[in-house]
C-alpha cells in the first residue's frame, strides 16, 4: 500500500461468491450495493465516471494508477458520476497536467462516490472474468460481517435506469444544418457534440417521447443514445422506436439505442459474461473490411442468429468474440452500432458513422 493510503480508513469490497478485497477508503464515506464490473481503458476515467451507462454498478478499473491527470470541467459525459462505488488499485496523490483542475479523491467525496483502492485489482478482474459479472457491496462499515451484507448483495438488482438518467426536459443546441432528435437514454454530451459539428441542430428529447411527437415535427433524423441496464425493460421505448422505424425516418441508434432498435425490428439481446468495457476493442467494419479500435460499455448483445437475414444485414463484428457490433436495416432508413463512435479512441477512426447519418438524411446543409 502506498503512503498515501497507510493512514486511510478502511474498506471493503464483498463479492455475491464470498470473495472479500479490503483496501484503503478514498473518496465518500458509505455503504452501497452495486454490479460490480471492469474497465479497461488506460486513461478516460473522468469520461467513464460520467458516462450514465455505469449507472447502478461499482466500477473497477484494470490500469494499475487512476487519477494522474486529475479532473476539470470539460472532460466529463454528464453533470454527475453514475457508478455507486470506484475501485481501483492506486489513486494517484498529486495529479499533475497542464489542464488538471482538481483532485480526483475530493471529486469523488464532491459527487457522493465511495471508492477502494489498495487491493490486489488484477485477482478481482480475473474473478469477474471467470464466474461473470456478480453483485457486490462496497462498504466502510466498522462492524463489517458477510453474513450482515449478503442479503443486501443477492438481492440487489438495477431497475429502470434508463428514467433515472434520461433528461427531465428537451433541451436544444442551435444549429444551420439538419434537425436531429436525439433520444436521450443515458446520452453522453460527445454524442451532442459529434452532431453539432457537423452543423446539425440537435434536441435532446427525454427517453420515453412519444414518436407522435417527433414524427409530427420537422425533424429530419432521429439519433438514439447510449444508455443503462437490460433493454428488454424498456417496453414503452422499443414500441416508440418501432413506429419511429415503420414512418420511415432516419435514424442511427448506438449502444442500448442499437439493442432497443433490434428488440423493435423482431431481434433478441442476452447478457454477457463480464461485457464489454474499455477504449480498446477490435471492431471490424464487414462493408469496408476494416477493422478499428473502438470504445465500449455494455452488459449486452444483439443475438445474430435471431436478425432476420431479409430485413437486416450485420455490417460490423467484435473481433475478440464474434458478437454483433453493427446492423443495417434493409427496408427502412436505419443503422445501428453497439459501440461509442463518439468516443474518439482512435482517436475518431469511427467518426465517419455520424456523416453517414448525414448522408442517410439527405446530407450536409
Amino acid at each position: 500500500m502506498n503512503r498515501k493510503t497507510a493512514s486511510a480508513p478502511t474498506a471493503k469490497l464483498t463479492l455475491a461468491d464470498g470473495n472479500v478485497f479490503e483496501g484503503a477508503l478514498f473518496g465518500d464515506i458509505k455503504s452501497v450495493a452495486g454490479e460490480v464490473v471492469f474497465n479497461t481503458g488506460m486513461v478516460g476515467y473522468p469520461e467513464t465516471l460520467t458516462d450514465p451507462s455505469y449507472r447502478g454498478q461499482i466500477l473497477v478499473m484494470t490500469y494499475p494508477l487512476i487519477g494522474n491527470y486529475g479532473v476539470n470541467g470539460a472532460d466529463p459525459e454528464s453533470l454527475k458520476s453514475w457508478v455507486k462505488g470506484f475501485v481501483v488499485r492506486e489513486i494517484a496523490g498529486c495529479p499533475s497536467n497542464w489542464r488538471s483542475e482538481g483532485d480526483l479523491d475530493v471529486y469523488l467525496k464532491r459527487q457522493g462516490v465511495v471508492g477502494i483502492e489498495g487491493i490486489d485489482t488484477r485477482r478481482l478482474t480475473k474473478i469477474l472474468r471467470d464466474s461473470g459479472v456478480m453483485n457486490g457491496v462496497l462498504t466502510t462499515d466498522e462492524n463489517f460481517s458477510i453474513d450482515k451484507y449478503m442479503d443486501d448483495i443477492k438481492a440487489y438488482r438495477i431497475t429502470d435506469p434508463v428514467r433515472e438518467v434520461t433528461c427531465a426536459r428537451t433541451r436544444r443546441v442551435e444549429g444551420k444544418g439538419r434537425r436531429v432528435a436525439l433520444l436521450d437514454f443515458g446520452a453522453k454530451e460527445n454524442i451532442v457534440r459529434s452532431l453539432a459539428a457537423r452543423g446539425c441542430d440537435v434536441t435532446v428529447c427525454p427517453a420515453e417521447t412519444a414518436a407522435g411527437e417527433l414524427v409530427g415535427a420537422e425533424f429530419e433524423g432521429i439519433m438514439l443514445s447510449n444508455g443503462p441496464g437490460d433493454p428488454k425493460d424498456c417496453v414503452k421505448i422499443i414500441e416508440n422506436i418501432r413506429k419511429l422505424i415503420d414512418a420511415d425516418m432516419p435514424i442511427f441508434g448506438i449502444c442500448l439505442g442499437h439493442q432497443l432498435v433490434a428488440l423493435a425490428c423482431g431481434g433478441d439481446t442476452g447478457k454477457l459474461k463480464y461485457g464489454h468495457r474499455g477504449a480498446n476493442h477490435p471492431v471490424k467494419d464487414l462493408t469496408s473490411d476494416r477493422t478499428y479500435i473502438t470504445s465500449q460499455n455494455h452488459g449486452y448483445a444483439v443475438i445474430a442468429e435471431s436478425l432476420d437475414a431479409k430485413k437486416a444485414v450485420i455490417t460490423h463484428i467484435n473481433m475478440n468474440d464474434g458478437t454483433v457490433e453493427g446492423v443495417r436495416y434493409l427496408d427502412h432508413p436505419v443503422f445501428t452500432v453497439q459501440f461509442h463512435p463518439e468516443a474518439s479512441p482512435g482517436p475518431r477512426d469511427t467518426a465517419y458513422l455520424f456523416d453517414n447519418f448525414l448522408s442517410l438524411m439527405g446530407g450536409a446543409v
